[in-house]
């Protein structure tokens, strides 16, 4: 089963959001698509984005949302005036449809942008700008899957910094447990409540972090 990241009804305007964000700071202001992404992924716009504030979904335009972003990370106002566009670009597109991929896996910002960087999304516009979004959804997990080779759990207990043997004993969840959902041979999505969250407050993640998609 899917956990989405939100509600459904906020993703449309979500989608337009991202995408006008990064319509207007790569082409209008002259921001890298590498930058910005760096910018955005780094930024509490991000964080409140994923963690589906509806003050950042539904309550900025794309173009608030990048000043904001460079505002917080570069402390640079920008002043460059939107100009009206007829056709959407393929930086709108890449901003669009990530936060659609968002939304559908449940994936933290800087994991999707560290699988997929700008110019491989480049590339993926001028083959799948006119199909179904979810075609993207499903390619964007595969290559996902690729680079996260590493169930979440070891990923994040890594990334902590302890071992097997020192989470099992913080957490009171048995280390031979914690060793097959590792190793996969046990899933983790069905793990009790009480398992999840002895695990997810002992790594200081949420519980949703260890689900595996």
């Amino acid at each position: 089963m899917i956990i989405h990241a939100y509600p459904k009804f906020y993703l449309r305007h979500a989608q337009a959001a991202l995408g006008d964000a990064f319509d207007y700071a790569i082409n209008t202001c002259g921001i890298t698509g590498c930058d910005f992404i760096q910018m955005f992924v780094v930024s509490s716009v991000s964080k409140r984005m994923e963690n589906g504030e509806p003050a950042y979904l539904v309550g900025k335009s794309g173009i608030e949302i990048a000043l904001e972003v460079v505002a917080e990370t570069k402390g640079q106002e920008l002043q460059t005036e939107s100009t009206e566009r007829m056709d959407r670009s393929a930086e709108y597109w890449i901003g669009w449809a990530v936060a659609y991929y968002r939304w559908y896996s449940g994936r933290r910002y800087h994991e999707i942008f560290q699988a997929l960087s700008f110019e491989a999304l480049q590339k993926m516009y001028y083959t799948l700008h006119e199909a179904d979004v979810t075609k993207f959804a499903d390619i964007a997990e595969a290559r996902l899957k690729e680079c996260f080779s590493d169930t979440n759990l070891k990923r994040i207990r890594t990334t902590y910094g302890c071992t097997q043997a020192e989470l099992a004993q913080r957490s009171g969840v048995g280390l031979r447990s914690i060793q097959m959902y590792e190793q996969r041979n046990k899933d983790i999505n069905q793990a009790s409540a009480e398992t999840m969250y002895r695990l997810s407050k002992t790594l200081g993640c949420t519980m949703e972090d260890l689900i595996e998609k």
